[in-house]
């Protein structure tokens, strides 16, 4: 049955391991130059080559983003760059500049897919860009996932979609809000994230409407009525530019129906938590629905038809995976226009989510697992503490693979589970430090013993369910504190989920 590459963010180079750990078969980054993302920390050419060889040694792909609207000036070392990502064997670039296309064109092979950028909405724009090269036409948010599937059939290209996450406000992502609010270029990496600020809103029916700014916490502009005073209305504290977030889970049958070649997560500016998360959700959804859903529910699937009754029972089916996508730092979720045009429903205009649930946080990262044997007494995890937490907290791991593993508060358990005293003979330690001396509390940037699971391995997550009461905080921590905009500019105390370098969508 025909399944859709799983694309996921790396802006890092440990989101990069992160993402193919947890199951994407795929990932696009950018290099230190050409990409929009110039708050993420990015890769140098030796770290595009080291991620090349992970990647391929796990049967991943890399993309390399060179979709920044480029000067003159700007191309004197494209080609070079382009010639080492070819030498790296590096799987395709995403480009969004007709100047670019030819440059890669002509001085490499490497598959080339048309970023978001360059609004490709149509089958005959596709034709053209096919002449031109292209390989992959990548819709922008604009595009349903009919239109795409037909725009697909009509050119013979490969198409991609985004199935999930932040969502920009301008068309394809073309803004230039930044450029007169910050002084930065979006479109050059620059994306200041002005659409998620809290503003105030004054709409005037007077003849001559203008522009004022405000005075207090925040230093954006504000849409005002300069002349006239009848008629005016006023709104305080308005997110009225910031949208709502995108969640397609529920429509991976329409997915596969229209045999769309890749789905795009996005958030490359994200934590490594999401990376992780994101891609196993969506590969275990992908898995299951071509593996186990489509030969319980229904031949249909399999002769590529997404019929009404399927769609509502895999819309039951997925519930498990949307419970965990709301653990997951976001606005409030929507399908965007994959399916129909999006409305002003769309609009995350309150500035926090409807609903408040605990969301994961992740308290470290295992980085080797060691195993009972003559010499080592216990079996153990070592793993590298990133946010504190203490022996009584419910602490959980998360596999590459399979549910959730309980690591029973951190007490001494035996092979079987059940609690036992440090003497314990079993398959962990408690929480201890890299020695093993217990703790009952571990603190940020040390090692500590974990228990050991059966499914442990380095690179894994260990999160825990933050309390209700502070879900909100962590998830505006998520997105503000974990990923701070470039240089020294700050997001003002009321831009609640302002999510730096989120707002375009490459």
């Amino acid at each position: 049955m025909f399944k859709p590459e799983l694309l996921s963010p790396a802006g890092s180079f440990e989101k990069m391991v992160t993402a193919i750990s947890y199951g994407a078969d795929a990932v696009y980054l950018a290099g230190q130059k050409y990409g929009l993302r110039s708050a993420a920390d990015n890769f140098s050419i030796d770290e595009i080559e080291k991620a090349v060889e992970f990647a391929h040694a796990r049967k991943a792909k890399i993309y390399v983003v060179l979709n920044s609207f480029l000067h003159d000036a700007d191309m004197r070392d494209l080609s070079q760059f382009v010639r080492q990502c070819e030498r790296h064997r590096v799987d395709g670039v995403i480009v969004s500049d007709l100047g670019v296309v030819s440059v890669v064109a002509q001085c490499s092979s490497i598959p080339i897919h048309l970023s978001t950028q360059a609004s490709c909405l149509n089958e005959h724009s596709g034709q053209i860009w096919k002449k031109m090269g292209v390989k992959r036409l990548i819709f922008g948010r604009e595009v349903s996932i009919e239109q795409a599937g037909r725009i697909k059939r009509a050119t013979g290209l490969e198409v991609e979609l985004f199935i999930h996450g932040s969502m920009c406000m301008a068309y394809s992502g073309n803004c230039t809000i930044s450029n007169f609010t910050k002084g930065r270029d979006s479109n050059r990496g620059g994306c200041a994230q002005s659409c998620r600020f809290e503003y105030n809103l004054d709409i005037s029916d007077g003849p001559s409407p203008g522009a004022r700014a405000l005075s207090g916490a925040s230093s954006e502009v504000a849409v005002g009525a300069v002349n006239g005073s009848h008629g005016t209305q006023k709104r305080d504290h308005t997110f009225f530019m910031s949208s709502k977030d995108l969640m397609g889970i529920e429509l991976i049958p329409d997915f596969v129906e229209a045999q769309i070649d890749s789905v795009k997560i996005e958030g490359r500016m994200r934590s490594p938590l999401y990376a992780g998360m994101i891609s196993k959700i969506y590969r275990e959804a992908l898995d299951e629905f071509s593996d186990e859903f489509s030969a319980e529910f229904g031949a249909e699937y399999q002769q590529g038809g997404a019929q009404l009754a399927q769609r509502s029972q895999w819309v039951g089916y997925a519930q498990k995976w949307s419970d965990d996508l709301e653990r997951l730092p976001h606005r409030d979720y929507m399908t965007g226009s994959l399916e129909q045009p999006a409305s002003e429903s769309s609009v995350f205009n309150e500035g926090k989510p409807e609903s408040v649930r605990p969301t994961y946080q992740i308290l470290a990262v295992t980085k080797k697992v060691v195993t009972k044997t003559p010499t080592a007494r216990e079996s153990f995890v070592l793993a590298e503490v990133r946010g504190p937490f203490s022996n009584t907290d419910e602490v959980m791991a998360v596999p590459f693979r399979g549910p959730m593993v309980s690591l029973a508060g951190l007490n001494h358990v035996s092979g079987n589970g059940n609690s036992e005293g440090s003497g314990g003979n079993g398959r962990t330690v408690g929480l201890g430090n890299a020695l093993g001396v217990p703790l009952e509390k571990a603190k940020a940037s040390t090692l500590v013993r974990l228990p050991y699971y059966e499914a442990a391995a380095p690179g894994q997550i260990i999160t825990k369910l933050g309390s209700a009461s502070a879900a909100r905080s962590e998830k505006i921590s998520e997105v503000v504190s974990a990923e701070p905009v470039a240089e020294a500019d700050t997001v003002p105390a009321t831009g609640a989920m302002g999510e730096p370098g989120l707002g375009v969508a490459q």
